[in-house]
């Protein structure tokens, strides 16, 4: 069902491949009596399914991945090296929740260990704004000026109020007459402080600050990540079937204390029977982990 469905949505961007797949799926199904994609029905959308709270969340937790993996490759740490937190500004309690429920995904796709929440208007992450003149310029005209030195004394807060929604500037002043001054995402700038040892970025009213400090834990656990992924590309490599066990022999090496401290992970993760540590490896392969070179002789159990 899944598959006829498809084949009538692609069927106006893809008419041939569609009508093939409609056609010889209809042979064993007889869904449809209709000889071609192109005499069926369109599909229709069942509305009844559609759970906008659902999609707002996973567009917030892939909005999340998406602001800390950049910041992973301006610093050129790897993904497969753990970082320890990120902090999130919560603008409400609506968005704290949204977060907590897609927390365990964030920290899955991006190798981080924990989130923090903070509030709005925490002293952590201190956001200014900068008017954007392109846009405000078109708006404002004269009241240009005034806008900007207006803007620039806004606190978190109120930044965090304009990136969500629009924002009367002159609430106070509308009573006496005046046509409101009405701002939004578009028309601001975003620069906030620089904080040692994190690195900061943001979208809308998203606003992520990771910790790229690397202790020494942290290192070790990401020295046996790689050294999976090595003896992973050993195996595939090597032509072994997915379910084979291996034995694995290990030159002694710089990581070495890394690698027995994460030894029963390893092993999992290699299906390995054993890992063992020898002065020489006399054959097998050699390999680069976080540049240390180690020598590694992998077979079958």
């Amino acid at each position: 069902e899944c598959l006829e469905t498809i084949s009538r949505l692609i069927a106006p961007i893809a008419p041939f491949f569609s009508d093939w797949l409609f056609v010889n799926l209809n042979e064993v199904t007889q869904r449809f009596e209709h000889e071609s994609v192109h005499h069926a029905f369109f599909p229709k959308a069942d509305e009844s399914v559609i759970n906008l709270a659902l999609e707002k969340r996973m567009q917030l937790a892939q909005d999340a991945c998406s602001l800390v993996l950049s910041l992973r490759k301006k610093v050129n740490i790897k993904v497969r090296q753990p970082l320890q937190k990120v902090f999130i500004p919560a603008m409400d309690a609506e968005m704290a929740d949204n977060i907590r429920l897609v927390e365990e995904i964030i920290k899955t796709e991006t190798n981080v260990k924990e989130i923090e929440l903070l509030a709005a208007d925490n002293d952590f992450i201190r956001k200014k704004a900068k008017a954007n003149f392109k846009t405000l310029g078109k708006k404002l005209g004269p009241k240009m000026k005034w806008a900007a030195a207006a803007i620039e004394k806004m606190d978190n807060a109120v930044i965090e109020q304009v990136l969500a929604a629009e924002y009367v500037m002159n609430g106070a002043e509308i009573a006496a007459g005046e046509s409101p001054i009405i701002i939004n995402a578009e028309d601001i700038e975003i620069i906030t402080d620089e904080i040692p040892g994190y690195e900061i970025a943001g979208k809308g009213s998203l606003t992520v600050a990771l910790d790229v400090t690397i202790t020494e834990a942290l290192q070790n656990e990401g020295n046996a990540r790689e050294f999976v992924n090595r003896v992973q590309n050993i195996r595939k490599d090597s032509g072994f079937e997915l379910t084979d066990r291996i034995d694995v022999t290990v030159s002694e090496n710089a990581l070495q204390s890394s690698l027995i401290e994460f030894k029963d992970y390893i092993c999992r993760e290699i299906l390995a029977n054993s890992l063992e540590f020898v002065p020489v490896v006399n054959k097998g392969i050699s390999i680069e982990v976080n540049e240390a070179t180690l020598n590694v002789y992998v077979k079958k159990s």
